[in-house]
């Protein structure tokens, strides 16, 4: 699933290469056009911008709203460049400027009047966004650990109403970045404890975001840790069973 970093690297790109201009904007695919996306031809790109793992598109009186989950992705191609799928299989063609952006798939694309984006139920109830400027880790701790004390912290990092952005990979980088065992409740952290998970996480999200690339000292990772020479593990955490990986002899 892309992460809070995919979703921000994704709208620089697209407002520096659509920002401004006005979009030729269709739907190949019915599901596109359920959507409503033709309704935003013709109409000016004037922001894009991530909200954790949620892109909102602005265009005047109207917004494009895009969740990609494990399945959806946005391409974006010059004009006339060959693309990776086929062209009936993209929810929303978005070109302006000799730059075309497509979407193929995911749990969510929908066009909705720019004036609900701030109550929509779907986005006002995201927690704080790990990436956005003036991210608090500390007020941000003391919420996850009032909210459950007794909930594992590797299950609290991918609750969205909580803490908006981390998923699988940054939940175990920053937990083992910050030398915690993703395994213990958060209310037996102390408040620095988990402030530091959360200001890991970010830290590792903004690099990825420069930089294009992840850390991989835990994650996927089948052998030994790189540090200490323990065993890496790996098992399914929470009632979603989402797979967190961590190092025994590094975390505690």
């Amino acid at each position: 699933m892309a992460e809070g970093d995919t979703i921000l690297r994704l709208a620089r790109r697209l407002e520096a290469a659509l920002g401004g201009e006005e979009v030729a904007a269709s739907a190949p695919s019915p599901r596109g056009r359920a959507a409503g996306v033709p309704r935003l031809d013709g109409l000016r790109l004037e922001a894009a911008e991530a909200r954790g793992k949620h892109l909102v598109l602005r265009f005047g009186p109207l917004a494009l709203h895009s969740h990609l989950g494990m399945s959806g992705a946005w391409h974006l191609y010059r004009a006339g460049e060959r693309w990776w799928r086929p062209r009936a299989a993209a929810w929303a063609v978005l070109a302006a400027a000799g730059e075309v952006a497509v979407q193929f798939g995911g749990p969510t694309l929908r066009v909705l009047p720019a004036e609900r984006l701030r109550l929509d139920p779907q986005l006002a109830r995201l927690g704080p966004d790990v990436l956005a400027p003036g991210f608090d880790p500390a007020a941000v701790a003391a919420a996850i650990r009032a909210a459950d004390p007794a909930r594992a912290l590797g299950d609290a990092l991918l609750d969205q109403g909580l803490v908006a952005g981390i998923g699988n990979i940054f939940k175990s980088e920053a937990c083992f970045a910050a030398g915690v065992d993703p395994w213990r409740p958060v209310g037996e952290l102390g408040e620095a404890e988990l402030a530091g998970v959360l200001a890991a996480a970010r830290e590792l999200m903004l690099e990825a975001v420069r930089s294009g690339r992840r850390p991989g000292s835990v994650y996927g990772r089948r052998g030994p840790c790189a540090r200490c020479g323990a065993r890496v593990r790996h098992r399914g955490q929470g009632d979603a069973n989402r797979v967190t990986w961590w190092c025994p002899g590094c975390q505690r």
